[in-house]
């Protein structure tokens, strides 16, 4: 993974909106009581952490991912509403820093002389396989 890739990007904590609500699973008496389930809901369209050209750019990726500009992330995996605050956080910021790194440009190559060797080769043998298959008809 590049540099580019593992830096961490940080969104405001005033754009960011928050709902909890009852988890499933395991907790015992504590599950019916405490809302440790954690949306976090945050709106590219008006996000001012971007610039215009980083928000197009995860526009376009996420863009299945939208809803109404706004992605939606759900936390319930830790039994502490802090702990899933905290991974639906840093599971957004991952995913937005993750769609607004440009695509590399891709440096045209040619095939080495070898390489273009084994597929002459390649298509040689064939060929002959081709040609001793024929055994007409007698």
């Amino acid at each position: 993974m590049s540099d580019r890739r593992s830096a961490r990007l940080s969104l405001p904590e005033s754009e960011l909106s928050w709902r909890f609500t009852r988890s499933s699973g395991p907790g015992g008496q504590h599950v019916n009581t405490s809302d440790t389930r954690v949306e976090l809901t945050w709106s590219l369209e008006t996000t001012a952490a971007l610039t215009d050209s980083q928000r197009e750019r995860a526009r376009l990726v996420l863009r299945s991912r939208l809803v109404d500009g706004r992605i939606t992330i759900v936390s319930s995996q830790y039994r502490s509403q802090l702990r899933n605050r905290d991974a639906a956080r840093v599971r957004l910021e991952q995913l937005v820093a993750q769609a607004i790194v440009p695509p590399r440009t891709r440096h045209a190559t040619k095939p080495s002389r070898a390489a273009r060797a084994r597929r002459v080769d390649a298509k040689k043998r064939r060929g002959e396989i081709k040609r001793l298959r024929g055994g007409g008809w007698d």
